[in-house]
């Protein structure tokens, strides 16, 4: 494993390189699998083919690699997200789950201010966004990490 910050090799336990002092999974300018540099905003390393972490807006910390394909940190669950679409979709809480905020609030405020009225496009809204997400339309939460089945 390798530093994202600095591209030194680093332990696979460490919580900081301890070349640069940066936290683990800190910075953009190296892969953390084969520690080639890298573009800042590339989302896969052109050296190895590992998909990098700090690419598709990812800001959450390190979670390491088992059998070399990386660990998602809080990865949400795909059919968690389309239950909720589909049974409270209106009030836009699949959204908040999966960290579409101004959607979700979108759909919550529509629906509280006009006294329930707009519960019905709300709730279409929501039951198109559940079929695509159990569908696998959808594959991404709102930074970028993949859903889970």
């Amino acid at each position: 494993m390798y530093c994202r910050n600095c591209g030194k090799e680093i332990d696979p336990k460490a919580s900081f390189c301890v070349n640069c002092g940066v936290a683990v999974g800190t910075g953009n300018s190296f892969c953390q699998n084969c520690g080639q540099s890298v573009t800042p905003d590339a989302q896969v390393c052109i050296h190895c083919g590992h998909m990098l972490y700090g690419g598709r807006g990812y800001a959450g910390s390190y979670a390491g690699y088992a059998n070399g394909s990386p660990a998602y940190p809080l990865q949400k669950s795909r059919i968690a997200a389309g239950i909720l679409a589909i049974l409270v979709g209106s009030l836009g809480i699949h959204n908040f789950y999966l960290g579409y905020n101004a959607r979700g609030t979108v759909q919550l405020l529509v629906t509280v201010l006009t006294c329930g009225v707009g519960a019905v496009p709300m709730g279409i809204w929501a039951l198109v966004e559940g079929i695509m997400l159990l569908c696998n339309s959808t594959n991404y939460d709102a930074r970028g990490i993949p859903l889970k089945d």
